[in-house]
């Protein structure tokens, strides 16, 4: 297993005038699937080949267990890409195309043979070997693609947006395989994504890209519940923000006095709560006893979107929104006024812009 190291790592590009990579510093450990994450244009495809020797950097490096790779070819360097398109030689059979980098390297047909039809087998295409990759399904093309790299026995897997490019139906399943064969072979695998629920889903951790830096690094959990910043927060979908100040345990604010956690900065900061972490506590029969940060708010929307409610909430000038089980908003009316709670384990602060 190989641990992947990126520091300083710095890409322009002369037409698009700014850089694409700036300064990038990251760790990719050993063994584990790491989700670079980011919106388009934030510099994660551009990363993706500067590991994989397919461009240059302008400045820093990239090591594998404490070695630069920076100098060395593609073809020598031990990493391996999958691109978002399988790009399958079309006049190859499957078979030739899994197999067509260890014939690349001498192997005798008979060894590769021996290499290639387990492989099959592990990514669900057995039987398949002798057809033509027009024959394959678009999710079919994409494990084909991915047991050419495996056959390699890289040191890192690269894969760029493995699962854009699928049906809905098909990117539960590829994710299953990918996070499968990722656990059985313990490759160290950076996944590049834009999107949060799938790098969520399938990383140990997230590398979050924005504006061609690193902007967090942990696992999703943490990215999820304590992001670092107020763009972090937005990206991962949060949308409460009220400004005020910390201090002494309590944040003051246009809420009132609210009990924070333990263990928060303290100062001029903005409070954000997840939508889903507010709970909404609707009459008739609503017990409020021995509840914190208990406020009174009215619902100024219900919006139903299938497995869960969105409920809007006003609390004088401030809007709050809340997600809820459908069945737990059933008896909610635009105008009506219910009781709410923002427990203090839900609720986070950042730095103020």
């Amino acid at each position: 297993m190989t641990r992947l190291t990126l520091q300083g790592l710095r890409k322009s590009y002369v037409a698009a005038g700014h850089a694409a990579v700036r300064g990038l510093d990251l760790a990719v450990e050993s063994g584990r699937l790491t989700a670079l994450l980011g919106p388009s244009g934030c510099g994660k495809t551009t990363t993706m080949k500067l590991i994989a020797g397919l461009l240059a950097p302008d400045s820093g490096d990239i090591l594998l267990d404490g070695r630069s790779i920076r100098a060395l070819p593609p073809e020598r360097r031990g990493v391996v890409m999958v691109f978002q398109n399988a790009l399958l030689f079309p006049h190859l059979t499957v078979a030739e195309n899994v197999g067509f980098g260890l014939k690349m390297r001498g192997l005798p047909p008979r060894e590769i043979a021996a290499r290639v039809e387990p492989l099959l087998t592990r990514v669900r295409l057995d039987g398949l070997g002798a057809r033509n990759p027009a024959q394959l399904s678009g999710g079919q093309q994409q494990r084909a693609a991915l047991a050419r790299a495996l056959v390699l026995q890289p040191a890192v897997l690269l894969l760029d947006e493995p699962l854009s490019s699928l049906d809905p139906s098909l990117r539960d399943e590829m994710r299953q395989l990918i996070l499968s064969l990722q656990r059985e072979t313990g490759i160290t695998t950076l996944v590049v994504t834009h999107d949060q629920a799938e790098a969520v889903a399938l990383a140990d951790r997230i590398a979050l890209m924005l504006a061609g830096q690193l902007a967090q690094e942990g696992t999703p959990e943490d990215i999820y519940r304590r992001p670092a910043t107020l763009a972090v927060a937005r990206f991962f979908g949060a949308e409460n923000f009220v400004p005020g100040i910390a201090r002494s345990g309590r944040f003051h604010c246009d809420l009132g006095e609210l009990v924070l956690p333990a263990g928060l900065a303290e100062g001029p900061q903005t409070l954000t709560i997840r939508p889903e972490g507010i709970r909404l506590f609707v009459p008739p029969g609503a017990d409020t006893a021995g509840g914190t940060n208990i406020r009174k708010a009215r619902v100024a929307g219900v919006t139903f979107l299938g497995s869960q409610t969105r409920v809007t909430l006003g609390l004088g000038g401030i809007t709050l929104q809340a997600l809820t089980a459908p069945d737990a908003a059933a008896a909610l009316q635009p105008g009506a006024e219910i009781d709410i709670a923002l427990p203090p384990g839900a609720l986070w602060l950042l730095p103020s812009e």
